[in-house]
């Protein structure tokens, strides 16, 4: 049996004769019974057992020992049985000594159906059905809250096919009458660089703001967004001019400050000039006056940290977004503004009690995913690079010695979404046991973004010895990067076994599988120590890589990036899938 997808024949399988003579002989009144018998250990993982001390055993091995092998329990009379290999099968001897109706098992330890016969693991949608139900049941206190069935098609989806705009005769004319052709260079040797790559003027440890607005100015969705002018920062003046004359607001009394107050304009300012065609080292003094509006406890000459800026800046386009719309903008489904469509993200977190197995669930908007250097490389746990802009502690050797070691970035995200064991100051209230209990938490990544930045922390504070020091661990992070593995789908896949349903509403986010895949485009470095440092832009353009020091522009290798020492990693998916419109959606 075949079907046809996308233009491509996929194979779909037979279903087991056996399961389907099974259930038309006994209806549903085996299932039921092992339902009753369905235990849900700690993160969720069910299994088969009379009683939680069962310990079931091969009924045919005489030593009562299967090392490395599933064991089966008969669906039919409930005998246990053995299966290691198609020579070696106790289950299938069993279901061939027996009458018809034997065929059908269940492995003990994952509540997976199993036909001795075909030797297979086979499906049936009412018991995947009522263990999916267990083990929600285990995570969610009285259970009142659960479907009595499942949903159909919970992964069903609409997909639309991506079309190429081709403007018609009418549109030709609007765009040659409305555009002008970019302007050259003046033939020097800048003039190889990929157009849009324009070195800022350093106005004063400003190597913070410079290396972000690189990485910005060449993100592809952000860059997309601006150069179609979707943002145009004459309109948005015109409408604030239009806001204040309606509330009789005198625009002379504020000296020229509304005009620098949004970033989103002086955002399509940036790159106005950097898509200009020239190529002499552009000064961001407007952008960072109107940062300093906005984080006036930054408003200083001062070296600052590249990541709290690049923070700040999105929060600033955010609340901007607010103010106009006079309501507060959730971060949470990134449709706020241009700043959260781009690189906002949802995380999610479980705390499971190791006593009863109830799951509490929360779900947190990110921009970003700060990520632990692995502590088995040398060096310690990472504290909050927030703390350390008041210290200037100078470390000894001994010390600074830590810091040496290789670590992965890949390495860096399995320590993140690994189950960690919270200490025993840190236990939660479990609702269910309603007490304090020891738990285990897990992150996962429930929505992915369109652009991933990645976060190191290389800065931490020791409150204990009432220091600071920088990390200068080698990072090895690779140009192409797999999400799958980190997301709450494959998390919760591994957790739950491979069941066919999807788990608290992420089925509006299924479609991160097939969008999992990013690649590398930008790298900001920091070099020197804590107090007296530099930043560093590394861009990927054109498969090109360019390094992008304040006012300099230099091409580099492939090697160089690859030696540098990572602080922020820009990651772009691969692949973009489009939503469909309501007016397609409508006809």
């Amino acid at each position: 049996m075949s079907s046809k997808r996308n233009g491509q024949m996929t194979q779909i399988p037979q279903p087991c004769p056996h399961l389907a003579g099974f259930r038309s002989r006994h209806g549903l009144r085996f299932f039921r019974a092992i339902q009753k018998c369905l235990r849900v250990k700690p993160l969720g993982r069910a299994s088969i057992r009379r009683d939680s001390g069962e310990f079931p055993r091969c009924g045919t091995c005489a030593t009562g020992e299967c090392t490395g092998t599933h064991l089966y329990a008969c669906v039919a009379c409930a005998s246990v049985f053995c299966h290691l290999s198609s020579e070696s099968s106790h289950a299938a001897a069993h279901a061939e000594s027996m009458p018809p109706g034997h065929e059908i098992a269940v492995d003990v330890d994952r509540a997976e159906l199993f036909c001795c016969a075909c030797r297979d693991q086979v499906y049936d949608r009412d018991f995947d059905a009522s263990v999916v139900l267990a083990q929600t049941a285990a995570s969610t206190l009285g259970g009142s809250k659960i479907r009595e069935a499942p949903p159909e098609n919970l992964r069903k989806r609409r997909r639309v096919d991506y079309r190429p705009w081709t403007p018609d005769p009418r549109e030709l004319v609007l765009i040659r009458r409305g555009s002008s052709s970019l302007q050259r260079g003046n033939g020097d040797s800048s003039d190889c660089l990929p157009w849009g790559l324009r070195g800022l003027n350093n106005l004063g440890n400003t190597c913070f703001l410079n290396s972000i607005l690189q990485a910005l100015l060449h993100t592809p969705p952000l860059r997309n967004y601006f150069l179609s002018d979707r943002h145009n920062r004459y309109e948005c003046q015109q409408k604030k001019n239009f806001s204040n004359a309606s509330k009789k607001i005198s625009t002379s009394n504020d000296n020229g400050k509304n005009s620098r107050l949004c970033l989103a304009c002086d955002m399509d300012a940036m790159f106005s000039a950097a898509f200009s065609g020239d190529r002499s080292p552009y000064s961001p003094a407007r952008f960072l006056y109107s940062w300093w509006q906005h984080a006036a406890n930054l408003a200083s000459y001062e070296q600052q940290d590249a990541h709290e800026f690049f923070i700040s800046m999105l929060d600033g386009i955010h609340e901007k977004v607010e103010k106009d719309q006079g309501k507060p903008q959730s971060q949470g489904n990134g449709d706020c503004c241009i700043a959260h469509r781009v690189f906002s993200g949802i995380l999610r977190s479980d705390v499971t009690c190791t006593a009863c197995g109830f799951t509490s669930t929360t779900y947190d908007p990110c921009v970003d995913i700060s990520l632990d250097l692995e502590p088995n490389q040398g060096g310690s746990k990472m504290a909050s690079t927030k703390s350390h802009y008041s210290c200037n502690v100078e470390l000894d050797s001994t010390i600074s010695s830590q810091s040496f070691g290789i670590s992965t970035l890949v390495g860096c995200l399995d320590r993140f979404t690994r189950p960690e064991k919270l200490g025993s100051d840190q236990k939660f209230f479990c609702q269910q046991c309603q007490m304090r209990q020891e738990s285990l938490k897990q992150m996962s990544i429930r929505k992915l973004p369109l652009v991933s930045c990645f976060h190191i922390k290389r800065f931490e504070h020791s409150s204990i010895r009432n220091m600071s020091r920088k990390v200068d661990r080698y990072l090895q992070f690779p140009f192409s990067l797999n999400m799958a593995p980190y997301l709450s789908s494959s998390i919760l896949r591994s957790r739950f076994g491979n069941r066919m349903f999807t788990f608290d509403g992420d089925e509006q986010y299924a479609s991160n599988e097939l969008s999992s895949e990013f690649e590398l485009f930008a790298v900001i470095t920091h070099t020197g120590k804590l107090d007296a440092g530099h930043y560093v832009t590394y861009l990927r353009l054109s498969n090109q890589w360019y390094k992008c020091d304040d006012a300099w522009i230099t091409q580099v290798s492939e090697d160089l990036v690859r030696a540098a020492q990572g602080y922020m990693m820009f990651y772009v998916q691969k692949m973009l899938y489009y939503k469909a419109s309501e007016k397609l959606a409508a006809s």
